[in-house]
């Protein structure tokens, strides 16, 4: 989710469900040893719980960079072994790393040295065409004995030549069996979920076999079906925000953020499209959509850096107190 899940986006989202842990975008860890670590790591006190996901493949960087993280106040530190792009192979770390489980675990043992938070991994279940089961038992396992409890499974093999990375959340076949028996071989540890994930009736049908699930593009792409996640799975009956409510919400936090980096960030300032362009998927399979999303992709209203611009928007679907 690099490039989506900024802080703007998690913003968004946590005014949409209250409980749900959201995940950054990969952080690399030379992006916080030798960059602007405010840019990458700062983030909203409501996020919480919100976790940091780095990539990189030194066990002593990545302790560093969990070490901020930590500092920071993020709930968890979360390493990519998932993301199968030859931007990251280039990097020597993401997907790539699942042929090296040794080295993923002295990782995850250094950075569990040196921070308190949980540490936990995102995988594949392959690579390229191996394609045994296995494969990710023994990597699992093996992360596992250097203290990791926690395995966020993307269920499908990561291809690393040939595919781009759009290509491969959608080609190589799904295989959930492969998470279900990981819960079955090791009940101890905990184990989520993730890829191709749509509805609550198939996040419904996963937690029979495992212990959590996380939306990646869906969470992005149709943001209110979160709206149900905190009755649903947390048990909290608090009355769930209208569309309407989150919009009206988001304009005070749009307000401030204008305020507060409108002339200072790289690339001439923030724009009020870095937050808005999150959001139009809001109204997603609602009446009126489709100017829903015009009037926020409008780019001369969009220069104005009015929020009212979210209640124009609104006033644009026929879903107003939806």
């Amino acid at each position: 989710m690099m490039d989506w899940t900024d802080r703007h986006c998690r913003m968004f989202h946590r005014h949409i469900t209250r409980h749900t842990w959201l995940y950054t975008e990969m952080v690399t860890t030379g992006a916080l040893l030798y960059g602007d670590v405010a840019r990458h790591l700062d983030f909203n006190g409501e996020e919480h719980p919100v976790a940091l996901q780095l990539g990189g493949s030194e066990p002593a960087d990545l302790a560093k960079s969990a070490k901020l993280g930590a500092q920071w106040g993020y709930d968890e530190i979360n390493l990519n072994c998932g993301c199968p792009s030859e931007r990251v192979q280039k990097g020597a770390f993401g997907a790539c790393l699942m042929a090296e489980p040794a080295l993923v675990a002295d990782c995850v043992k250094a950075m569990r040295d040196a921070v308190s938070i949980d540490v936990t991994v995102k995988h594949r279940i392959g690579i390229d065409k191996v394609e045994s089961y296995e494969f990710v038992r023994d990597f699992v396992g093996t992360i596992a004995d250097a203290g990791c409890t926690t395995f966020i499974v993307h269920a499908r093999n990561a291809i690393l030549q040939g595919l781009s990375p759009k290509e491969n959340r959608e080609i190589p076949p799904l295989k959930p069996e492969f998470a279900y028996q990981l819960k079955r071989d090791f009940p101890h540890l905990e184990i989520l979920i993730n890829g191709g994930i749509k509805t609550l009736a198939e996040i419904d049908a996963h937690l029979q076999h495992v212990d959590g699930v996380m939306i990646g593009r869906e969470a992005y792409h149709n943001p209110y079906m979160m709206a149900a996640f905190d009755a649903r799975y947390y048990g909290d009956e608090a009355p769930v925000k209208s569309r309407a409510e989150v919009l009206h919400a988001m304009q005070p936090y749009i307000r401030t953020q204008l305020e507060r980096f409108g002339k200072s960030e790289v690339g001439g300032g923030l724009r009020m499209n870095s937050i808005t362009r999150h959001m139009l998927g809001l109204m997603a399979g609602m009446p009126g959509a489709r100017g829903f999303r015009q009037t926020l992709s409008d780019s001369r209203k969009l220069a104005s850096g009015d929020p009212a611009l979210l209640l124009e928007a609104l006033g644009r679907t026929q879903a107003l107190a939806a």
